[in-house]
């Protein structure tokens, strides 16, 4: 079984349904992992969805914040859901694929402006949200999962535009790519997109605030699928559809693709 997913932070499942169907229709992954829907479950557009043959959903949601989303032409089973540093926020559900795969979909906090928890709780929320992703990787070993979604952490030097100049700035200071790489060790997780692009500059993230955001190129590889050793030789095919930041009303993030043979 070959099966073709992405990732992407939509910034709004109903406000950018548009750009989603136009994903669906020119891209057809097999399944597609959505983060920050900002949509209660019930108000997201599933009849256009299925439309298009996507015709399985497993979602946790809320009113105008976070909220997290797996869109499937495959059949899939809910798998449950976390709530990690008990914030009480929907950014993680999974579900299970007929194979048997568990794809996890995560939606780690942004840790705000100042990276400094002393002062700025949404630093120390993120923190702690790491710390118990690690943790529970830890004391349940992952096996035949893919993990994937906005991590909001860029943990290698070209993973971000200017290594120096970002070095004190929330999603590439040194506890967050320490913490990060923590929460990957603990469950042996493979860097999918990294074991098929090791070299180069690579982005999935771009500011709203850049003028012109393809020229200045100011980018972050916040954006991640992951896969557990037994399954990770099975991944390839990684891109980044970087076009989809120039869409029309665009996310500030672009969909992350990786296609597994299992």
């Amino acid at each position: 079984m070959s099966f073709t997913l992405a990732t992407w932070n939509i910034n709004s499942v109903r406000l950018r349904e548009p750009i989603v169907l136009k994903l669906l229709a020119e891209e057809g992954p097999d399944v597609l992992c959505l983060q920050e829907t900002k949509s209660p479950v019930e108000k997201i557009p599933l009849e256009q969805f299925a439309a298009l043959g996507y015709h399985h959903i497993v979602a946790r949601g809320q009113k105008g914040y976070n909220g997290v989303a797996i869109l499937s032409k495959l059949p899939i089973v809910d798998a449950g859901d976390r709530d990690f540093a008990a914030l009480g926020h929907a950014r993680h559900v999974s579900a299970t694929l007929e194979n048997g795969v568990t794809i996890q979909n995560f939606y780690v906090p942004a840790g705000g402006d100042e990276p400094n928890r002393e002062v700025n709780v949404k630093f120390g929320q993120k923190l702690d949200y790491l710390t118990e992703m690690r943790d529970w990787f830890h004391a349940e070993a992952p096996q035949k999962s893919i993990l994937v979604g906005d991590l909001n952490i860029a943990p290698r030097e070209d993973d971000v535009w200017s290594h120096k100049k970002l070095l004190k700035v929330v999603s590439h200071t040194p506890i967050e790519v320490e913490q990060l790489a923590q929460v990957q060790d603990a469950g042996k997780w493979v860097d999918i997109t990294r074991q098929d692009i090791p070299e180069g500059l690579l982005y999935s993230w771009w500011s709203y605030r850049a003028r012109d955001w393809d020229a200045a190129d100011k980018g972050r590889r916040l954006d991640h699928v992951w896969a557990t050793p037994d399954i990770a030789s099975a991944g390839h095919g990684s891109r980044v559809l970087r076009t989809a930041r120039g869409w029309e009303k665009p996310s500030d993030h672009a969909p992350v693709f990786a296609t597994f043979d299992l």
